[in-house]
């Protein structure tokens, strides 16, 4: 099985790693499943060139900008359609003013790919695009091992 973990990177504190991480390890750890962690994925796809320069050219060099985001989207988007069992997403204001969340749940929901939602937010405060798109939701991390641990160590 493989997993991939959605949620904030351009607008969150640490960039979403330490989220990420954690819980990358315990899906290993546990049930062995392999993870796609867009920050271990991204110097796959893009050069250490393009990394070093990519933040400031979204105001210096929108063209070249585009050309790299369009990399990571066009591999984000293919994982997701030919490698992922289910995604796991941090839903938070940090991941609202982003777009990448937006389209990589819209797609799984689109594929029939479960979507499980880790947020702090109430519901009333989600998009309702966001709300469809999402097969379970959970408060915390902790509910969410616990329904994982019942759902793929139980069955």
């Amino acid at each position: 099985m493989k997993v991939y973990l959605a949620g904030a990177i351009e607008h969150a504190p640490d960039k979403g790693k330490e989220w990420r991480a954690d819980l990358a390890e315990f899906l290993q750890r546990e049930f062995g499943h392999e993870v796609y962690n867009p920050h271990i994925e991204e110097p796959k796809i893009i050069t250490e060139e393009e990394r070093q320069k990519f933040r400031s050219l979204k105001t210096e060099n929108l063209p070249e900008f585009q050309k790299i985001v369009r990399k990571l989207i066009r591999n984000d988007i293919k994982s997701i359609l030919t490698e992922i069992d289910y995604v796991i997403c941090l839903w938070d204001e940090y991941a609202e003013k982003g777009g990448g969340t937006y389209g990589e749940l819209t797609f799984a929901f689109y594929h029939g790919i479960p979507v499980y939602m880790v947020t702090p937010m109430s519901l009333q405060e989600i998009s309702g695009w966001i709300l469809g798109c999402t097969t379970e939701f959970f408060k915390d991390f902790n509910e969410l091992k616990t329904f994982l641990k019942a759902r793929f160590l139980d069955s």
